[in-house]
């Protein structure tokens, strides 16, 4: 207690991210962030390696609209048993074992798989891990809120991400390291992408170890009373219960407000979302190697990642979520312009470190911000379908309109494109803004009654 006493005030604090808990957290945050990136994100870099088309490319990327569209089937993590896991592990884990599973399968498939032979079978398959990963999202979204109480989701979100970023890095630099390295020499070289997929594939054994022995949350589900009669009256008894209550629950806490709320979900993201389809075509184009690009993202991307994250959470404690969201937002859109910058410098690695530097401490801050607030929004009796809705919600139009990136860049070129994107931005300042001035005149109102 003496030593403890002694410490700074912040040194003492970081003690939360020792618990066991937070420590779970943490890893399955990482479990969550690695697909992400070879759903897409380095699988771009591989395609335009392959000499795939950049309006290829962007059409690729519409494989991660599974990610936009999970809220259609999250109502099953929260109301069906999966068959033998349920009684072992209970519904959550029994949920996060199988789509981890079915997410370490689909990448060692895509490993075995060439691009330039059957471009449709490797769509298939991306669209498979998608949909794994899409699923595994949804269960350690409902696993970190039903983890701890509100006083601890700030920390849970910042492990969350840390993790979730780290194995975003470890999934971007690290597969293109391992290409690098597997490969006989500069170029492109199928063996070297397979073998680093195939590396990628292991790398959820921690996830899957931490599922099996984490506890199993205590869950807020409403339980759903047994429906006497037909089949198809319980089966609509349980849609009710499952998909129908939670949507009606959120609008009945937030009414018109809520209106506001999904505009600002659902354009948050756009403007980083949007310039990352592009993001690895344009280092590539640019001239910059694998191991280039690997290596600034490895350093400088981790450091400014885990500041970012930890930032983002100390932020928030300090100012409110608001206007963090809005600090974050800002960033966000000013970092494409830095992109703009770049492209018109040309090939320059002290430029290329600042601009991934700049993006990561940016995205670390912004996404820490959105999921505190994201799950600040959620009813606990409805947790995996609200938070699933929210989050598929964030990504449904950034990466539909991300489709379209490659022939933007076709007639723009990179800078123009870059430009546009950072002005994609302003929309989300602009809900903040009148969200905040709504959340006031409320406050006041209750206050004078």
């Amino acid at each position: 207690m003496f030593i403890l006493a002694t410490l700074p005030l912040w040194l003492v604090g970081l003690r939360i991210y020792f618990q066991r808990q937070v420590l779970a957290i943490f890893v399955l945050g990482f479990s969550s962030g690695l697909p992400l990136m070879l759903v897409f994100g380095v699988l771009s870099f591989w395609l335009r390696e392959a000499e795939v088309s950049r309006s290829d490319i962007g059409y690729f990327s519409w494989v991660a609209m599974a990610y936009a569209i999970k809220w259609l089937w999250s109502p099953l993590a929260d109301h069906l048993k999966i068959p033998l896991l349920h009684n072992r592990l209970g519904r959550r884990r029994s949920w996060l074992l199988t789509s981890q599973i079915m997410v370490a399968v689909a990448i060692c498939s895509i490993a075995l798989t060439d691009p330039q032979q059957n471009l449709a079978l490797m769509a298939a398959l991306a669209v498979v891990l998608a949909f794994a990963s899409a699923t595994q999202d949804i269960n350690v979204d409902a696993f970190r809120i039903e983890s701890a109480a509100i006083e601890m989701q700030a920390a849970l979100a910042a492990a969350y991400l840390t993790g979730y970023r780290l194995a975003m890095i470890l999934a971007s630099a690290g597969t293109l390291w391992l290409a690098a390295l597997f490969s006989d020499g500069p170029g492109y070289d199928l063996a070297g992408w397979q073998h680093a997929y195939l590396v990628m594939g292991l790398c959820m054994l921690p996830g899957i170890i931490t599922t099996l022995l984490s506890h199993e949350p205590v869950s807020g589900l409403m339980q759903q009373q047994r429906t006497e009669g037909s089949v198809l009256q319980r089966l609509l008894a349980w849609l009710k219960q499952a998909v129908v209550a939670p949507f009606i629950d959120f609008f009945q806490r937030y009414k018109w407000h809520a209106a506001l709320i999904l505009a600002l979900i659902a354009c948050y993201r756009l403007s980083d979302v949007v310039m990352g389809v592009m993001a690895n075509a344009f280092y590539v184009d640019m001239g910059y190697s694998k191991e280039e690009v690997a290596s600034v993202s490895k350093i400088f991307g981790v450091i400014m990642t885990l500041v970012g994250a930890a930032l983002g959470g100390i932020l928030i404690n300090q100012f409110g979520i608001i206007k963090v969201l809005f600090t974050g937002a800002i960033l966000s859109a000013a970092t494409n312009l830095l992109f703009s910058a770049l492209s018109q410098v040309g090939y320059d690695l002290m430029w290329l470190t600042l601009v991934i530097s700049a993006d990561n401490l940016s995205a670390g801050i912004a996404t820490s911000a959105f999921i505190a607030y994201l799950s600040s929004l959620v009813n606990l009796a409805f947790t995996a379908t609200q938070y699933a809705m929210f989050s598929s919600l964030m990504l449904l139009l950034p990466k539909f309109t991300g489709g379209f990136s490659g022939q933007w860049v076709d007639q723009l070129g990179y800078s123009n494109f870059f430009i546009m994107t950072a002005t994609m931005g302003v929309p989300a300042l602009i809900l903040i803004t009148l969200l905040a001035r709504l959340s006031h005149t409320t406050a006041d109102k209750k206050a004078a009654k």
